[in-house]
């Protein structure tokens, strides 16, 4: 089995990394196994821990460790271990809050060229959902885009996309259907020869079953929904990035229950780009949108213009954000007095992070 790199993403401006390690070999990562690194090379896949070098970077910062979409330099010993020595700048990642209480984050996906939103269409489309994985998608640095899957069972699924195209300003919204095969061509593009195409969404979403209708062949396990309430089973458990015929990738990802907001401003104002647009018009630039006078924001909303429930939307996640950056701001303080221990203060009093949107 031969591969590639170059339908995969590698470049020139990638290779001026391996001219300074001529006895490294380059590989991008397909998939994570506690710490064991599957990694795509010209010859076929290889297996690859991690090497001391890699280990340092993530014992300062947990996202410096490999995922699935990184590129990555390999070197090879006399006794035939393979570790991963660098993983190679990221041109976009996915980042969500951590569960845990020390206001890091987690690495979803890197260097996807674009990042699809996927929602299915049945039962019902989740809004709040679709608005907080958009706000992920604009701050990864990666092109968006909202995918309605299973749109067989909807009687008008175009309908259904305009409808929430208003969730999504400038962002295209495409009804597509693996089953049938219907929708797939406008998304083709973004997986052609040297793109990655990121697929992001709730468990029973169709996200395995577009990966299959995409590579032309059946590279993901799949499980229909539950009839009773319509929700997903996990099926994927691990990201996975999967080469299309022809050049480009897929990467997969699980079905993640929650998705938090780590340190997303610029990511949250395009993806409530309305909302922004519409707080340029304020008598203040500072205005809060309470109780100021000539607030152009209160006005929408008291005409029904802006939706009272797309504005509830915005001030969750932007308290979400506000939260999370107190807690990195207090970290840092600590840290630097070495006083922060697995996320409390010395005090011992933990710190307790707000429950992200479920998925």
């Amino acid at each position: 089995m031969t591969l590639d790199l170059t339908a995969l993403g590698w470049d020139a401006d990638r290779a001026t990394h391996l001219d300074r390690r001529a006895d490294h070999r380059p590989g991008r990562v397909a998939r994570v196994d506690r710490g064991v690194c599957t990694v795509l090379c010209p010859a076929g896949p290889v297996r690859a821990s991690l090497g001391g070098g890699v280990l340092a970077a993530a014992a300062r910062d947990l996202t410096a460790l490999p995922c699935a979409g990184d590129w990555v330099l390999l070197a090879t010993w006399p006794d035939g271990p393979v570790t991963v020595e660098t993983v190679l700048p990221r041109r976009t990642a996915l980042v969500r809050r951590t569960a845990g209480k020390d206001a890091s984050g987690q690495v979803l996906a890197a260097n996807l060229d674009t990042a699809a939103v996927i929602e299915p269409v049945h039962p019902t489309p989740d809004a709040a959902r679709i608005e907080r994985l958009l706000s992920l998608v604009h701050e990864s640095g990666a092109e968006p885009l909202v995918v309605l899957t299973k749109a067989d069972l909807a009687a008008d699924p175009a309908a259904v996309a305009r409808q929430l195209a208003e969730l999504a300003p400038g962002v295209p919204v495409l009804p597509v259907s693996a089953e049938r095969g219907t929708g797939l061509a406008p998304l083709r593009r973004h997986v052609a020869p040297g793109r990655t195409l990121g697929l992001l969404g709730p468990s029973g979403a169709g996200k395995s079953s577009l990966v299959n209708a995409l590579a032309g062949a059946a590279v993901m396990p799949t499980q229909a929904i539950r009839r009773v309430d319509g929700k997903g089973r996990h099926t994927t458990t691990w990201r996975a990035l999967v080469p299309v015929p022809g050049g480009g990738a897929v990467l997969d990802t699980p079905g993640v229950r929650a998705v938090g907001l780590l340190d997303g401003a610029t990511g949250l104002d395009r993806a409530f780009a309305d909302i922004a647009e519409l707080a340029t018009g304020c008598r203040y630039a500072d205005c809060a949108h309470d109780a100021e006078p000539a607030c152009a924001v209160r006005d929408a909303l008291d005409s029904g213009a802006l939706p009272a429930r797309r504005w509830e939307s915005w001030r969750r996640l932007q308290r979400e954000l506000a939260y999370e950056s107190g807690r990195r701001a207090a970290r840092v303080a600590a840290e630097r007095r070495g006083g922060w221990r697995g996320g409390r203060r010395r005090t011992g009093r933990p710190a307790t992070p707000p429950t992200p949107g479920a998925l």
